[in-house]
């Protein structure tokens, strides 16, 4: 088993407050199904964050939905598990709750900041009437609970809470928005927050406020984060730990710094490479040839030969398992000893 999949009583660490095991999530399409998600695993630890990337379409989101058992009409998990651990120990198996227990365990337990805050809250309501509105759904707080929450909520994400909770989301700006559904996530104080892509459609000095949000919350609240992401140099200022993603797999894992300096799958190195650099010198960038797999019916053995420059017959025939390429460690490439990035090109925000 790979070093990041060992239990606790076997590494030393504490035990995982997520731990997803073999996941398969299927959409059923008149064109086929499509195999979005596939056997996948990964463990977050408590106050850890792991930042998930790859291009669109690899599966992110859909993971992201999965874990929260959100998935839309005609997706459904076919296999694996999704073992979630409350903070007085207790395990619970996401996919067996009933829709009673489902609900409670969504914003008290888990909660997701979804892609485009203007389509994820109602436009006819009011922030607070929504603020409200989550609350009393998810659990049994008072008016006067609710309201204290989302006043100290609001301004620790940078707003006026009597200006905006009187507001429509009309009346805000991205950015707002953007804050105000990162302030509802925590409403309930959740161990896990899902971000899928907080900064899209941001400019850059707005993106560069939400990086200080988050990074100000989860130093406050301690809480763990999945980030779904992209964007390379977000994910390294905001990540404990990178999971590189294609074609529905997990096909790296590593250390934040180990990820963007010593990469060894070939995938994240042309993820790397299609970057332009932050420091250092200007170079022309590369992006990766082809395009993403059709997953209806996924290239044999490693997914990602036909695009790759490292490829070899053995690729197209045989599935490569993560291999342990170095402390905590993982890549998916049966050629990986030979994968190297020759320059610096993000910056990590340590």
């Amino acid at each position: 088993m790979a070093a990041w999949q060992r239990s606790s009583a076997s590494n030393g660490t504490p035990a995982p407050v997520l731990s997803v095991r073999n996941l398969e999530v299927r959409y059923f399409t008149r064109a086929g199904t499509v195999q979005a998600v596939r056997d996948v695993s990964f463990d977050l630890h408590a106050g850890e964050s792991i930042a998930l990337i790859g291009e669109s379409g690899c599966g992110k989101t859909t993971l992201g939905l999965a874990l929260l058992r959100l998935l839309p009409k005609g997706a459904r998990i076919v296999d694996g598990e999704i073992r979630y651990r409350r903070r007085n120990g207790q395990v619970i198996d996401v996919l067996q709750l009933d829709q009673e227990e489902i609900r409670r365990f969504r914003w008290q337990e888990c909660a997701m900041v979804f892609q485009g805050a203007l389509n994820a809250l109602n436009p006819v309501l009011r922030v607070w009437d929504q603020m409200l509105d989550t609350a009393r759904a998810h659990a049994a707080l008072s008016r006067d609970e609710v309201r204290e929450r989302s006043e100290r909520l609001l301004r620790m994400v940078q707003l006026e809470p009597e200006r905006v909770l009187n507001a429509y989301p009309h009346e805000l700006s991205g950015g707002m928005r953007q804050r105000v559904m990162i302030a509802m996530s925590l409403l309930l104080d959740p161990q896990i927050i899902i971000y899928d892509e907080p900064t899209t459609a941001l400019d850059i000095l707005t993106q560069r406020a939400i990086i200080e949000v988050l990074r100000s919350l989860r130093d406050q609240l301690d809480f763990s984060m999945l980030f779904i992401s992209h964007d390379l140099p977000l994910a390294a200022e905001l990540a404990d730990r990178v999971a590189t993603m294609y074609a529905g797999k997990i096909i790296e894992v590593g250390d934040v710094r180990e990820i963007f300096y010593n990469p060894r799958h070939p995938y994240t190195l042309g993820l790397i490479k299609a970057v332009p650099p932050i420091v250092g010198e200007l170079y022309d960038i590369s992006s990766i040839p082809g395009t993403p797999p059709n997953l209806i019916e996924p290239p044999s053995g490693c997914s990602f030969h036909p695009r790759c420059p490292y490829a070899r017959e053995r690729c197209a025939r045989e599935v490569p398992p993560l291999y342990e390429v170095g402390s905590l460690h993982t890549s998916a490439c049966h050629y990986w000893q030979e994968v190297k990035l020759e320059r610096q090109v993000v910056e990590t925000g340590d």
